[in-house]
């Protein structure tokens, strides 16, 4: 893949690493009050998009996170403390049980001059309401946003409210995330009922059920032409705005009224456009960026890179590789046909093309990445479950189980038809593309004809995917540090799960997002456990509580394999001093999980003097 898209999922508590601490400026402020230089880098989250509007809500959507788009906090990606943040817009923000209370910044001024207000929190805060199947594939996670009133409290003081008999721990986080854009310019998209509509579709009385899903539709409705909209230029409360795009880079000037514009050293942010993973490699060998996100690279374009004065950074990175299946297509609805395949690809051979630099082979498939099942499972639990390491005798032996035959070296499904397999991959993502090629050429040995198949880009392929359209496909699972963020991927929106509060609802068919299609209840040591319900209780506990759940979770998703996970990332990034200083180092592991505009806003990234 092209990178483990950072602030795109939740997050997971009390695991292995706390906050950013290791390294920070001496006073916090740029050491040329005037600032100078042109830093230039690429976005991992996504390529430059010709004609798309400078819009964070739209899919393909020419903004940059940290830079000129903002939230009211960055993580800190502390698994100790899911709610650990940056501050962004928001000076201080205070936590109760049913609200987050946010102070903004006194000083924070869009780029037109105008002052960032409580009116533009609640107008963004409506709009990510509207963000659900309307805009598949644009990266904004509502779910447990559960927003119900968002009112003045004082100047610059705003309080968030979460609806009534909602216990969502996740809660501050979703709210500190999303992204404020100017009520001036979004604002005449929503309706003046836009609220009730909101109050209309969480309520959870059965009575109210149709009343409920009309208002939903009427958001997805907002939704859309919210995702549609394309604003004349960019209005912009980050340290930077956009100033011009083509197709080959986006410029973004300072912001001269950006309210700690005395720590932004580079006079100026070029963001590349790249078409995969070569073309970045080559930036980078070339010595053109001064940053670069995880990207994923074999061992000898490494050392290349190394030698072109790239300094590498490695962070931890709560994301996995992994192979997915739709279960409503067959023969992935057999349990022993998914065990089977698990048993015929060795995932070590896979690693070893697909992620030699950035990636260790899964252990075995929970859900989590390996560091994380570590700290949250027994050593007992952990002997406990099933590697699934590599043995064709006993694929063979499940696949006769399930009712296929092999015939001259090939395996028939139950009906007597040949079963081939088409792999799905993204153009431009280098690993899944190479590691894609090995499982294919594994299969076919074992007697399953395998190729693997490219979809021209990511945000594509996630519409795609959401719309069933592929029975097999890597896919990116584990996504955390939260464990309800991680399951999300397995048993949320993709399964058809959807939690408002305490209410859980499933959905399956044409429109509802489901393409993972398992079964929504298993029998786990005698009892039925329902993995959609279990995972949105994971977001109404404290970590300290969520044991017993994970722990579930991680056997149920060993057993039943709704995926087959191949390696876990590390996050290897490469900064360049040539013209700037003062990078993060390793071990700052929460500022190395933003973007470099996050760092440019604690006082990180100086020019060379």
């Amino acid at each position: 893949m092209k990178n483990a898209r950072r602030a795109a999922l939740p997050v997971v508590a009390a695991l292995l690493l706390g906050g950013a601490t290791a390294c920070s400026p001496s006073d916090g402020k740029s050491s040329d009050a005037g600032g100078g230089g042109v830093f230039t880098t690429i976005d991992g989250n996504h390529p430059i998009s010709a004609g798309a509007p400078m819009n964070p809500f739209n899919a393909a959507g020419n903004t940059f996170l940290g830079y000129n788009t903002m939230q009211l906090g960055f993580t800190r990606k502390n698994p100790q403390d899911p709610n650990d943040f940056f501050p962004g817009l928001a000076r201080s923000w205070k936590v109760t049980d049913s609200s987050v209370t946010v102070e903004l910044e006194p000083g924070a001024t869009w780029s037109d001059g105008t002052p960032v207000t409580t009116e533009d929190v609640k107008a963004s805060m409506a709009i990510a309401l509207t963000q659900g199947a309307a805009t598949v594939g644009a990266g904004v996670l509502t779910q447990g946003l559960d927003v119900a009133e968002v009112k003045e409290t004082a100047p610059h003081t705003v309080e968030i409210s979460q609806v009534a008999g909602a216990r969502n721990i996740q809660f501050p986080r979703l709210v500190l995330t999303q992204k404020i854009v100017p009520a001036s310019v979004y604002g005449s998209l929503l309706p003046a009922d836009a609220w009730d509509t909101v109050h209309a579709s969480q309520s959870a009385d059965p009575a109210q059920a149709d009343a409920a899903k009309a208002a939903v539709d009427k958001l997805n409705e907002i939704g859309k032409k919210v995702s549609a909209f394309a604003p004349a230029k960019d209005v912009s409360a980050g340290p930077f705005v956009i100033t011009r795009i083509n197709p080959g880079s986006a410029v973004l000037d300072r912001n001269k009224h950006f309210f700690a514009a005395d720590k932004i050293g580079p006079k100026q942010v070029v963001v590349r456009n790249y078409t995969g993973n070569e073309q970045i490699w080559s930036y980078m060998t070339n010595g053109e960026l001064d940053a670069a996100p995880f990207t994923a690279i074999p061992d000898n374009v490494l050392q290349r890179i190394l030698k072109s004065g790239n300094q590498r950074i490695d962070a931890i990175n709560y994301v996995d590789a992994a192979i997915a299946f739709n279960q409503g297509v067959a023969p992935f609805d057999k349990l022993e046909v998914r065990q089977a395949l698990a048993h015929v690809i060795d995932r070590e051979a896979v690693t070893k093309v697909g992620q030699p630099v950035g990636g260790q082979p899964s252990k075995a498939t929970t859900g989590l990445i390996d560091r994380v099942v570590e700290k949250w499972l027994t050593p007992a639990q952990q002997a406990a479950l099933d590697p699934y390491r590599h043995d064709e005798a006993k694929a063979a032996e499940l696949l006769q189980k399930a009712g296929l035959t092999k015939k001259d070296g090939a395996w028939l499904l139950p009906d007597g038809t040949p079963w081939t397999i088409t792999l799905q991959t993204v153009n431009g993502f280098s690993d899944w593309i190479a590691g894609g090629t090995v499982v294919a050429n594994q299969l076919t040995a074992f007697g399953i004809p395998t190729k693997t198949a490219l979809t021209a880009d990511f945000s594509t392929y996630k519409k795609e995917m959401a719309d069933g359209k592929y029975p097999v496909g890597f896919w990116l699972t584990a996504l955390g540090p939260g464990t309800d963020a991680a399951f999300q991927r397995l048993y949320g929106a993709d399964n058809g799960f959807n939690a408002i509060g305490a209410n859980v609802t499933h959905r399956t068919g044409k429109g509802s997002g489901n393409w993972l299609n398992t079964q929504t209840s298993f029998t786990l040591d005698g009892a039925t456990v329902n993995p959609g319900e279990l995972t949105a209780r994971l977001t109404t506990l404290k970590p300290e509580e969520q044991k017993d759940i994970v722990g579930q979770l991680a056997r149920v998703s060993n057993q039943q394999l709704p995926v087959i996970q191949i390696w876990d990332y590390t996050n290897v990034q490469f900064v360049n001093d040539k013209r700037f200083t003062n990078f993060p180092q390793a071990g700052q592991d929460g500022l190395l999980s933003n973007s470099p505009g996050v760092w440019m806003m604690q006082g990180y990234v100086q020019p060379k003097k």
